[in-house]
């Protein structure tokens, strides 16, 4: 892409601050840190000037998934099966490269004044959704007003657009949203699909979005099934693609077909044997297999964002106790099943931060880690000293048990193992872990009713406000994913959303030793998306979600 093509008038009065030049600076530190390939001699996906031949029209790509997701409008879901899905269906205000940089994309341009309160967008014209509505400022000013009615449940899609004081629709191409306070990360939300366009005529129309999506996207949803998969056609009449993009015009694949395949060794299979030319999570014990396979190709990409974690809850049980759950951290040994589960393909989190999120504090390691001698005087102090025959510790006549509440459609195999590691190391230590898997809707249930005591979750975002998501008090289930029920981070998280850059930093990075220093969370593991694909597939490249984007990708004959 020559980044001629896309002028740098969208910065307008962003450019002509130099707190904002910081800010980006590091956030392309922090990209150029998120796609570095973490597999060594893994070669990246071929584009069309690597290939030496240019981009093939036609061809459908199957796809195999590791998980499922239950819904698939990304405006009332955080899941990043529906993020990857409908990044092909819905179209954006503004598009992030893949080093960070905004970019045109429904918006052909905008303006954010100093004090990053008033954020002015001016449309394109021309563009349709697929059944036929315009997209225009009252479209765009709909589905925003829509995720932010609390009826919509859009508990992730909110958490994105902020603290939103008004939108403004002046006239049928500029949206205004105004904030009473500064809100730094909006555009980085925009550009992620759960802040994706759809069509209004649909969404009025639509008893359920949890199984359709209407978009102005480059592909269109032909059909979504729960537990099996879904199939994406090619809109011939799309030219409006994001800025970053390596061409303009329709799609070059005419379709993608996303398959779910949760068994590693099916998932695998399909991908040796052609039934499928890509699949995500490379079952971790064939990773170099896969690698050294001269018709395959594999690449990782470290996500930026929360990582993989336990979250305990604070709000009652035996973690209300942070004694008990600073011994809980303690016992865990997530090296020990990261290695067991990835094979030495992912790397254990030291931090409830990805190395690649902007403002990842690198002394936090130091901070806590397995240690199992930690963790019996920690139990000890807190009255849990009796132990029965099993090695699981009472107190008062109570056993310590503990239960993990888990969506078994979204748990990959991996992940299984990791969590039966972690229920081995803290046995060792006095706990008795419960697993408790649930399918989707008994997890979003068992969530809200607060009838659980830990559960997992992680989310990919580069911009470091995906704390608030987590971990303020507004996002508490059955309003968010703030699983372990924390109300003490709201006025730092606050803060830092409108602060300067180093004052900024040094908000999240007090967040980042609060939440372990009080073991709000253990983190297990630094999640990866990794791609295993034939080589006749190319063109692909990635998001700043560490996801794939397909608009540019085709087969190679």
């Amino acid at each position: 892409m020559n980044q001629a093509d896309f002028p740098t008038l969208h910065r307008n009065s962003q450019s002509r601050h130099q707190e904002n030049s910081r800010l980006r600076g590091r956030y392309l530190r922090a990209a150029i840190a998120a796609f570095t390939l973490l597999a060594a001699g893994s070669p990246g996906f071929a584009t069309d000037n690597q290939a030496g031949g240019k981009p093939v029209a036609g061809g459908t790509l199957t796809f195999g998934l590791a998980s499922d997701t239950a819904i698939i409008d990304p405006s009332i879901t955080g899941n990043s099966i529906t993020a990857l899905i409908t990044r092909n269906l819905v179209d954006s205000l503004v598009g992030q490269a893949e080093d960070n940089r905004f970019t045109p994309w429904l918006a052909e341009r905008w303006e954010v004044d100093a004090d990053n309160t008033v954020y002015t967008f001016h449309l394109r014209s021309g563009v349709t959704f697929s059944d036929g509505t315009p997209l225009d400022a009252a479209a765009v000013k709909f589905n925003f007003d829509r995720i932010l009615d609390p009826k919509t449940t859009s508990s992730y899609a909110k958490s994105l657009l902020g603290p939103v004081a008004s939108i403004a629709v002046p006239d049928a191409r500029t949206v205004v949203i105004s904030y009473k306070q500064s809100f730094a990360p909006l555009l980085q939300g925009l550009s992620l699909p759960y802040l994706g366009i759809q069509s209004p005529t649909y969404l009025r129309d639509a008893k359920s979005t949890t199984n359709t999506v209407v978009g102005s996207g480059p592909f269109l949803l032909e059909s979504f099934t729960k537990g099996s998969g879904s199939r994406l056609t090619r809109r011939a009449d799309y030219n409006w693609g994001p800025g970053y993009a390596a061409h303009q015009g329709p799609a070059h694949l005419d379709a993608i077909v996303f398959r779910y395949l949760p068994e590693s060794a099916v998932r695998l299979g399909a991908l040796s044997s052609g039934q499928v030319q890509a699949i995500d999570e490379v079952p971790p014990a064939n990773f170099r297999s896969v690698q050294a396979d001269s018709r395959l190709q594999v690449v990782t990409r470290e996500n930026p964002g929360v990582n993989r974690s336990l979250f305990l809850n604070t709000s009652k049980g035996p973690f209300a106790d942070a004694r008990v759950r600073q011994a809980f951290q303690s016992a865990v040994d997530a090296p020990g099943a990261v290695k067991a589960a990835f094979f030495g393909s992912l790397k254990p989190a030291d931090n409830i931060f990805g190395p690649s999120t902007l403002y990842y504090d690198p002394k936090i390691a130091g901070s806590w880690g397995f240690d199992q001698q930690k963790a019996a005087k920690l139990l000890d102090e807190a009255g849990w000293s009796t132990k029965d025959g099993e090695g699981i510790r009472s107190k008062s006549g109570e056993r310590l048990s503990v239960r993990f509440v888990y969506d078994a459609a979204a748990w990959s195999a991996s992940d299984q193992t990791v969590a039966q590691a972690v229920q081995f190391s803290v046995k060792k230590a006095g706990f008795d872990l419960q697993l408790d898997p649930v399918d989707a809707g008994g997890y979003t249930a068992r969530a809200a009713a607060n009838d659980y005591d830990l559960t997992s979750l992680y989310y990919v975002r580069a911009e470091p406000d995906i704390l608030r998501t987590v971990f303020h008090s507004a996002y508490i289930p059955p309003n968010g994913a703030n699983n372990a029920r924390v109300k003490s981070l709201d006025e730092i998280l606050t803060k830092a959303i409108g602060a300067s850059g180093d004052e900024r930093q040094r908000l999240y990075a007090q967040a980042q030793a609060e939440i372990i220093g009080q073991a709000y969370a253990v983190p297990l593991y630094v999640v990866a998306y990794q791609l295993g694909a034939s080589k006749k597939l190319q063109g692909i490249s990635w998001a700043t979600n560490a996801k794939p984007n397909l608009y540019d990708a085709w087969l190679a004959r």
